[in-house]
């Protein structure tokens, strides 16, 4: 690896320090206090910095965190420390502090053959971004700014490289997605933002918890992949000698713990899916999926607008939301329930005037002519079954009119091999997806459980993949087995964290919400570091 000229010095000094015998990079430490906490102690606590200067700090509170600036005038050094919650100035004394090697406290120690004392270690050798601990006493300086009077430190862990650019945020964009760490650091709206997701997490797990819901996990790794109209990741299982996928949703699992006693559960996973990338769309995505016994659809739609008004309300969020729609104009979205429905297959006759209702599993030429001849096409086309090629006439010519919260809903039933027909209308089946600024944020259904039906739903998809659909559903007859053993009527609900999280934090790339996202290698992008390489 290549450095600077000050990460060579960096080092130098971290190597004098170890041959003093001085521990660089600590084992723990226990006594951390925030500086939030700090900031909001009593003003009873304040110490008279004239006798703190005369004599040494008495009061022995302890905590650690970051140095992010320095500046020496006389016989003072002050610094600014920084953690997750604020920053403080912190002032070291000149005879006046005390040095912790880990080993014993010193006031002074040979580093190199040469005397420092342990104002000198402050000065030279604690360096912007390494961690420290120190203990203090609080004080006012004479322009107001509260500040802590050291009487002891330590170092926790030295930094070898220096930020790229001081007081600055990263600006460059993959350097952010590659070394999202030196963002945070920096960046105080992008840590607010990750902190957002994490809340807003937390916050569903407990509305989940709340409503009775119980928590599993579902395998990664399966020998179909069903589930879902994408294309799998494909690998292989060494011990088996057999082809594996990674899941494209754990759909089929959460339904078979429904067989029994679990009536309602949910997961929050990743889900992996070969597709294509652009700013609503990666390969790897977490999302959150439930399923509940004796709901429908319905129910689902219900509980998605208490969902929203749980959040809204436990995280303090204002309901109107500013969102650049997909001409890049701001638009101020309502949040307030409830929200609009929008009929699926209404809607995508009135923009293309195909009734998408009249078409069966195997009408896919019939159909593939009759979008043409509406001056409608798009790549891949010719290998699509019926089902994806509705699915992709619905993304061209409704959903990017969709800007508002809405419920797009009644969807024809070769769309969905696990959702379960309309009693009142045979072509139609029990399905809603929440769709917000043309981005789907979630997926229900009133679920299938019939498993004659569901096996010849399977059926119809296998003969979508010997026609070349990548994106068809695999069969999986050990989730049929399962519902022949009776799986209660139930809706499964699921939502993707990522979209939703961009849109509530006002992000236009999904890659803006995922700590790190996932990038090609340097490798791939640098011919040299290829050559190398072979």
């Amino acid at each position: 690896m290549d450095y600077s000229k000050e990460s060579i010095d960096r080092q130098k000094k971290i190597k004098d320090m170890k041959d003093s015998w001085i521990i660089c990079y600590a084992n723990n430490f226990w006594w951390k206090i925030n500086i939030i906490s700090i900031r909001n102690e009593s003003e009873s606590k304040y110490r008279d910095v004239n006798k703190l200067m005369e004599n040494w700090a008495l009061w022995e509170y302890k905590t650690a965190w970051r140095l992010i600036s320095s500046r020496w005038m006389w016989k003072l050094l002050f610094t600014k420390l920084r953690d997750n919650t604020a920053d403080i100035q912190v002032c070291f004394m000149r005879d006046k502090v005390i040095f912790n090697t880990w080993k014993k406290l010193v006031e002074e120690i040979d580093i190199v053959w040469e005397k420092k004392s342990a104002f000198k270690i402050a000065e030279k050798f604690c360096q912007v971004w390494d961690y420290i601990w120190i203990t203090w006493d609080l004080f006012l300086t004479k322009h107001g700014e509260l500040t802590l009077f050291v009487k002891e430190f330590q170092v926790l862990s030295k930094a070898v490289r220096p930020l790229p650019e001081k007081f600055h945020w990263v600006q460059d964009q993959e350097t952010i997605y590659r070394q999202r760490y030196l963002d945070l650091i920096m960046n105080q709206e992008s840590f607010d933002r990750f902190k957002f997701r994490s809340d807003f997490v937390k916050t569903i797990r407990q509305f989940y918890w709340e409503n009775d819901f119980l928590e599993i996990e579902t395998p990664v790794l399966w020998n179909s992949a069903s589930w879902a109209a994408a294309q799998p990741f494909t690998t292989h299982h060494n011990d088996f000698d057999e082809d594996f996928f990674l899941r494209i949703a754990p759909e089929t699992a959460l339904k078979k713990a429904t067989v029994w006693r679990f009536e309602r559960v949910f997961e929050i996973w990743k889900n992996f899916r070969n597709e294509w990338s652009d700013p609503s769309h990666m390969q790897e995505f977490t999302a959150i999926e439930h399923y509940a016994a004796w709901w429908n659809f319905e129910d689902n739609m219900k509980f998605t607008e208490d969902m929203f008004d749980y959040i809204f309300e436990k995280m303090n969020l204002n309901r109107i939301i500013k969102i650049k729609d997909k001409d890049w104009n701001i638009k101020e979205v309502d949040f307030s329930t409830p929200f609009q429905k929008i009929d699926y297959i209404a809607w995508v006759k009135e923009k293309s005037w195909i009734d998408i209702s009249k078409y069966n599993a195997w009408d896919e030429e019939k159909l593939r002519v009759d979008i043409i001849a509406a001056w409608h096409k798009w790549e891949g086309m010719d290998k699509q079954a019926a089902a994806t090629m509705i699915d992709y006439l619905y993304k061209k010519v409704l959903r990017p009119s969709i800007v508002w919260p809405a419920f797009v809903y009644n969807y024809p039933k070769t769309m969905q091999p696990l959702a379960r027909a309309s009693d009142k209308e045979e072509n139609i089946v029990e399905q809603f997806q929440l769709v917000l600024n043309w981005w789907e944020v979630l997926k229900a259904y009133s679920e299938l459980v019939d498993p004659k039906v569901q096996q010849e739903k399977f059926d119809e998809q296998s003969w979508a993949i010997e026609m070349w659909d990548e994106e068809a559903t695999s069969w999986d007859d050990d989730f049929v087995l399962a519902m022949e053993y009776w799986m209660p009527c139930q809706s499964g609900w699921g939502m993707w964290v990522d979209r939703i999280v961009s849109l509530l934090t006002e992000q236009e790339n999904l890659r803006d919400v995922v700590l790190f996202p996932i990038m090609k290698s340097l490798k791939q992008n640098n011919p040299e570091l290829k050559k190398e390489e072979k």
